[in-house]
């Protein structure tokens, strides 16, 4: 690995721990942490205060794999949605969300924008 990956996996993971000290999922507001990967998305609520995971979804579920979803902006919007509906039927309604050091723009707000208009509030 060159110095310059190191820097910015090192770089990524401050920005992931900051924004951690701030954001805390509980049982009546769990927090919603979204990942892109370079071909996949993950999206997952949860209960920091028990460690446990309330909602899990992924590019890689069997509905949406038929669908063939890359880490992209049309199916970050297809995933906020199929999340927004799968974490209402959960009884989940409010969240906090985490974007795990990623900026807030291009998939990161798509996918947050698709779940606000599917029902969920943060």
């Amino acid at each position: 690995m060159s110095t310059k990956t190191i820097t910015k996996a090192r770089l990524l993971q401050s920005r992931r721990w900051r924004i951690r000290k701030k954001v805390t999922g509980t049982a009546l507001r769990p927090r919603l942490a979204v990942r892109f990967t370079g071909k996949h998305i993950y999206a997952q609520a949860i209960n920091d205060d028990l460690g446990t995971t309330l909602v899990f979804l992924s590019s890689l579920d069997a509905e949406l794999r038929k669908q063939k979803l890359k880490a992209n902006v049309a199916s970050a919007k297809t995933l906020g949605d199929a999340f927004a509906v799968k974490a209402k039927a959960a009884g989940i309604t409010v969240v906090v969300f985490d974007r795990s050091g990623a900026p807030y723009h291009g998939k990161v707000k798509m996918f947050a924008e698709a779940a606000r208009e599917g029902g969920l509030q943060f």
